[in-house]
């Protein structure tokens, strides 16, 4: 087989799966992998793919959805990631967690709307800079809703800025929920805007336990800006066991894998 007709047979598979892995690659076509990695360095030198570690992966040159139109999408896959994040929303009270804008977010908003702790009178405090969980959550009076400031950014609908990241270090909640534009072995969770990775940042510092709810589209992507590395997280929360090279880095990172 020629080089051209290799790296046309890796563009197809990259293009349908958005990640392609050195190893994998070098069985599939019979070489070395110091021939894919040639392959790979002249595809990246044209611009049609990004080397990262191990692999490549697709240019994240997409433009970011709106919330509206990400809710619209991959709605069953959602809905089981949120089901399955209920289950780790603390029962006992006093307690709190903290929630990111997004989509799968919102899909677990939807099931706070009627939640109760196990017993007794108290609530659980719940802090978020996505505007619509506010507005949502508030109608349950079993949640403490605490409104991180901010300026409101309209593709996300979410509090980004200075602000948001100091009312953020001055909390300490028990659990946050974090969501994110793509999750790879090597570049960690990240997503395409620079403020709001700052603020996801800002989450993953101050909560004592985080939990990605990430559904399989976002498996071996990467976004713009990494705002936290594989060991920053201690659960993953998906709807697909995501691919070899992934779960490796998860395991070594220590990160719990929750398939719903």
């Amino acid at each position: 087989m020629y080089a051209t007709e290799r790296q046309g047979q890796i563009l197809g598979r990259l293009e349908a799966t958005g990640r392609v892995s050195v190893t994998e690659l070098a069985r599939a076509f019979d070489v070395t992998t110091e021939t894919i990695r040639r392959d790979l360095d002249a595809l990246e030198e044209a611009g049609v793919l990004r080397r990262v570690h191990g692999g490549a992966v697709r240019w994240a040159t997409a433009a970011e959805l709106r919330l509206d139109e990400r809710e619209r999408t991959g709605r069953a896959a959602k809905r089981a990631i949120a089901r399955a994040a209920l289950a780790l929303v603390p029962r006992a009270v006093p307690a709190s967690i903290a929630l990111d804008a997004g989509s799968t977010t919102a899909a677990l908003v939807d099931l706070l709307l009627d939640w109760r702790p196990e017993s007794g009178d108290g609530v659980l405090d719940v802090i978020t800079n996505a505007v619509p969980h506010v507005l949502r959550l508030a109608d349950n009076p079993r949640l403490a809703v605490h409104a991180i400031g901010g300026v409101v950014r309209p593709t996300t609908s979410a509090t980004v800025g200075a602000t948001a990241i100091e009312a953020l270090a001055r909390v300490r909640p028990d659990v946050a929920f974090l969501g994110a534009n793509g999750i790879s072995a090597g570049f960690g969770l990240s997503t395409p805007d620079e403020r709001e990775a700052g603020v996801k940042a800002a989450l993953v510092r101050a909560a004592r336990r985080r939990i990605a709810l990430l559904d399989a589209t976002k498996h071996g992507e990467e976004s713009l800006l990494s705002f936290a590395v594989l060991a920053d997280i201690d659960t993953l929360v998906t709807d697909a066991p995501p691919p070899a090279d992934l779960t490796a880095a998860l395991v070594a990172a220590d990160v719990d894998v929750i398939v719903a």
